[in-house]
């Protein structure tokens, strides 16, 4: 080799040399491990990212493409796998030229483009953000997609991305360049954050989300719990979350930032940021706004709860309409029997009185009954609950019941020997079976046979809970009938409210609704079982109750207007009603007490604050213009303690209170009732109290 081509050469190495020094230094500059971060988020994030490079194919010049940087999300998200080096129109031949007309004019003019477009070969829809790699000699588009096939418009996908790379001193350098644009640009809160909460990374979102909720701009550096200001709230919510992920937990989790009307939703999902060994250096969060998803749920609650109240008003629409008609025939029995009783009473015949008398009184109670029943179906009605010895109560009443069935319907009955005693309301319980019983004759037109049986049961765990009950001892009563039965349609709508397949006129629908309401409240579960052409049988499941029943003492032929006198004890009485509150202090007062009665119940408390000591209040819970029968019960016993109380309502007592519960040692009577129960109730309350 002549002697100047080999100083040529050499003087040519030692240029490389000194460029190669030169590249090593400036890469010294950069360290390693931002490289790995960026590179460690670019491989963690969810949506899909490829670079594609413009080639020339048998389709003329740049008319296809070639996949040059690939990461693991795009086969997630795109459903095509090991694309890394292979042409598209290799790929897809029939999908190349719809894909390659997209991305062309990114290529040729520079210009990001933002669109969503079927991947026919995967049946999916992706969402994709494209934009030319500088410089354009270059001839790369970088691609960012997410599949929004099944949530396609809820989110937007990732914000353009305009990746400037400066300049090819080495590949890193450019990476590095390309990952820190697609970060910050993307749409999701990108924080990194060390093990001391201080901000390693974090992304434009961010930034921009972070000065919105605390009004504090977070920059790399700074520690995240002083920038939050007084948020205390907030500080509680996301720093246990943090720590969590320090430790190296990988989780997602929802939380709300920030003060109404402002705050946002977040779907929080952590990460552990970890060194080359493994062990957590970090770590960092991909928080998505989810405040419009957020809203949209919280509107549909509001719908939803906007069609109970129209189902509601459907409901007492149909109400007028049956038990209306039935309360207008009772009245009118009433009003009618009244005026042929004063039409009696100006000819001065007074024979027959008594029985008209009678008819009236025994119409009022059956008026009464419907309301009752109408409170029942509230499922909250106010019951007097006792330990009930069922077997006895059932005997009671078979009378009753062979009455309603008629004379074409046999009735049986079978008993345990030993049928456990429950806790409820005996009159309850006895208009619930009447009914059921009722139900069974209806579906026996042709006569038939209807039984009740009692048991005592053991429910094991999984006895209970297809009932929705705790397991343990339960008594089971059962009517059964062999009528026509009933489909599986009928069935699932038994307990629905109103619903009959009764004709019109001859059932309101109440029935069977009413007697679940009242069972579930009493702490146990009713249970429908028919099938068309074999006959129905209803199963209810009441505890057990471990007391036995208190024999109550049979009534007195003689009336308590009539068998007991007071000694001129003190009530006072509070009722807005004033034929009642002039009946009721009428009848007291001739029983020898000492009656002061208002109106309301602010003239009742007013009333407190000069009188003495009463021996009872007696005190209607519903009173208008100011407070109800509660609250003045309340103050008249912080006054007096042990003070005896007797409401009477008319309202079931969930509406009457609310959510609140009876004070203690009240008792309630329901209106209307008869002046000897009134009697007996005020008497035996303040005989209790007599040394």
């Amino acid at each position: 080799m002549p002697l100047n081509e080999m100083l040529a050469l050499r003087e040519e190495i030692a240029t490389l040399r000194r460029r190669n020094a030169q590249l090593e230094a400036e890469l010294q500059q950069h360290p390693h491990l931002g490289l790995d971060v960026y590179r460690f988020l670019f491989e963690s994030m969810d949506e899909g990212f490829c670079i594609i490079e413009f080639i020339d194919g048998p389709h003329g010049p740049l008319s296809d493409y070639v996949h040059v940087l690939v990461n693991p999300a795009y086969a997630r998200h795109a459903g095509i796998a090991d694309v890394t080096g292979q042409k598209m129109r290799d790929i897809l031949p029939d999908e190349a030229d719809a894909w390659v007309a997209r991305y062309g004019p990114v290529l040729h003019t520079g210009t990001p483009l933002q669109f969503e477009q079927e991947l026919r070969a995967s049946g999916r829809v992706l969402s994709v953000s494209s934009f030319r790699v500088e410089p354009a000699q270059r001839r790369q588009v970088a691609v960012l997609f997410k599949d929004v096939t099944e949530r396609r418009k809820t989110e937007q996908a990732l914000e353009q991305l305009n990746a400037h790379l400066e300049q090819r001193v080495s590949e890193a350098l450019a990476q590095r360049s390309l990952f820190a644009e697609l970060i910050d640009q993307s749409a999701a809160n990108v924080h990194v954050l060390d093990s001391g909460m201080h901000w390693l990374a974090v992304n434009r979102k961010a930034r921009e989300d972070f000065r919105f909720l605390y009004g504090q701009t977070p920059v790399v550096g700074a520690c995240m719990p002083p920038l939050m200001g007084d948020n205390a709230a907030d500080r509680d919510a996301i720093l246990p979350l943090w720590r969590r992920a320090l430790q190296g937990e990988q989780f997602t989790a929802t939380g709300a930032f920030g003060q109404p009307p402002d705050q946002r939703h977040y779907e929080l999902r952590f990460n552990a940021l970890r060194d080359a060994a493994g062990t957590p250096m970090g770590a960092y969060l991909f928080a998505y706004d989810i405040s419009e998803r957020v809203q949209q749920q919280q509107r549909l609650a509001n719908a939803e709860q906007a069609l109970r109240q129209a189902q509601k008003m459907e409901a007492v629409g149909q109400l007028s309409g049956g038990i209306a008609h039935d309360f207008n025939n009772l009245l009118g029995s009433i009003l009618n029997t009244q005026e042929l009783i004063q039409l009696r009473l100006r000819q001065q015949r007074y024979t027959g009185l008594e029985n008209l008398l009678e008819l009236s009184n025994s119409t009022a109670k059956r008026a009464s009954s419907l309301v009752h029943r109408l409170l029942a179906f509230s499922r909250q009605q106010t019951l007097q609950p006792r330990s009930t010895e069922v077997a006895a109560l059932l005997g009671d009443m078979q009378e009753l019941v062979r009455r309603t069935i008629g004379p074409s319907i046999s009735l049986h009955s079978r008993f345990a020997p030993e049928l456990w005693p429950t806790f409820i309301d005996p009159p309850q319980l006895e208009s619930a079976l009447l009914n059921l019983c009722i139900n069974a004759r209806d579906a026996l037109p042709d006569g038939g046979v209807i039984s009740i049986h009692g048991d005592n049961v053991a429910l094991d765990s999984d006895q209970a809970r297809p009932l929705g009950l705790p397991c343990g001892d339960y008594v089971r009563l059962s009517v059964v009938d062999n009528g026509c039965g009933m489909s599986e349609e009928v069935v699932a709508r038994a307990f629905d409210p109103f619903f009959s397949t009764k004709p019109n006129g001859r059932g309101t629908g109440l029935g069977l609704s009413m007697t679940y309401g009242f069972v579930r409240q009493s702490g146990g579960q009713l249970r429908l079982l028919s099938q068309p052409g074999k006959g129905t049988r209803v199963e209810l499941y009441l505890p057990r109750h471990h007391a036995q029943p208190v024999q109550q003492a049979l009534p007195s032929k003689t009336g308590s207007l009539d068998r007991h006198r007071a000694g001129g004890q003190r009530i006072v009485l509070v009722e807005d009603q004033l034929a009642l509150r002039l009946v009721i202090r009428e009848v007291l007062e001739e029983q020898g007490y000492q009656v002061e009665a208002f109106e309301t119940g602010a003239a009742a408390l007013a009333h407190l604050q000069r009188s003495e000591r009463p021996d009872l209040l007696l005190s209607d819970i519903g009173l208008p213009d100011g407070p109800n029968g509660r609250q003045v019960a309340e103050r008249y016993r912080q006054q007096y303690p042990g003070l005896e109380l007797l409401f009477i309502t008319g309202y079931d007592n969930s509406v009457a209170l609310g959510d609140d519960q009876l004070l203690q040692g009240s008792h309630v009577l329901g209106k209307p009732f008869e002046l000897d129960a009134l009697a007996e109730c005020v008497h035996q309350l303040l005989a209790a109290r007599q040394p």
